[in-house]
Order: C-alpha cells, then sequence, then structure tokens
C-alpha cells in the first residue's frame, strides 16, 4: 500500500496501480524500454492493473515482459466508460490511474489519483485536465509512485 498524507486534502491509501498501456507503457504496440524493473518495484506495494483495447494486437507480449495478465477492454465504442467501471468497481479510492488518452479521462477523473503521462503519442487536453497530476513520460509517473514524497510536494494545498 502506498500512503499519502497530503496536507489540505484527505489522506489516499493506494491499494492498485490501474495501468492505460497504448500510448502510457507501450508505444505503438512495444513496451517503452526500462519499464519492467520499475513495475516490479511497484509490484511490491501495491496490486498493479493493465487495462487496454490490444489495439496493435502485442498484448500478449507485453503481459510476458511485466508478467502480468493485462485486462481487455470490449471493444465496443464505449471504452472510456468501461475503464471508469473498473476503477469503481476495485473502489476507486483506493486506485491510482495512469493514462494519456481521451478514453482515460473518466477513470482518471474516477479514481483517487489520476496520473496523466505525456509520452511519444502525446495526451489528450481531455485526459491533462482530469488529471491530479501531469507527467512528462511513464518514468515520471513511476517515480512519483515510487517515491510518494514527490506527489505530496505536488498536491499539497
Amino acid at each position: 500500500m502506498i500512503e499519502l498524507h497530503i496536507p489540505g486534502r484527505e489522506n489516499i491509501q493506494l491499494e492498485y496501480a490501474v495501468f492505460d498501456v497504448n500510448g502510457t507503457l507501450a508505444t505503438d504496440g512495444q513496451l517503452i524500454a526500462g519499464i519492467e524493473p520499475l513495475i516490479a518495484q511497484l509490484r511490491d506495494q501495491v496490486e498493479v492493473r493493465l487495462l487496454t483495447a490490444d489495439t496493435h494486437g502485442k498484448q500478449g507480449e507485453i503481459d510476458r515482459l511485466l508478467c502480468l495478465t493485462a485486462d481487455r477492454l470490449k471493444p465496443d465504442g464505449h471504452e472510456r466508460e468501461q475503464k471508469a467501471d473498473y476503477i469503481r468497481a476495485l473502489g476507486a479510492q483506493h486506485v491510482v490511474a495512469i493514462g494519456n488518452g481521451g478514453n482515460d479521462v473518466d477513470m482518471l477523473k474516477a479514481a483517487a489519483l489520476g496520473i496523466a503521462v505525456i509520452g511519444h503519442e502525446g495526451a489528450a487536453f481531455e485526459a491533462l485536465a482530469a488529471a491530479d497530476v501531469v507527467t512528462h513520460d511513464i518514468f515520471d509517473a513511476l517515480g512519483l509512485l515510487l517515491n510518494p514524497k514527490r506527489l505530496i510536494a505536488t498536491l499539497r494545498r
């Protein structure tokens, strides 16, 4: 568990980290190099979940590299709502959600903590506005979670 005691805000106890895959952890269906050890470190603190529509059809390889099994979205045009429902089913008050796209907006809003990542694909403006924190890339986002005092410094009021 990651505990955040943020002055001027409610305390947050994170039990889950839910990652959008493409655009966040991967570019063009390929896992971003150097992610594996950081995700392994994070797994010592919270349960890591991957949430994807598997746009590039390469999720099996990403799962293998991260020693995880992603949860797949139904390609029905309601991916945004599916992601938010997924966060709520876990117990949104204990979830950090990390994403970059327009279909990540509702999950970023629903989670106790939403982190928008600007990576190689950029980030949807709406995702940036929905997040509690915006980072340059996934490495900065993982750094915040692995060093929670950085989050406290950013979010304190």
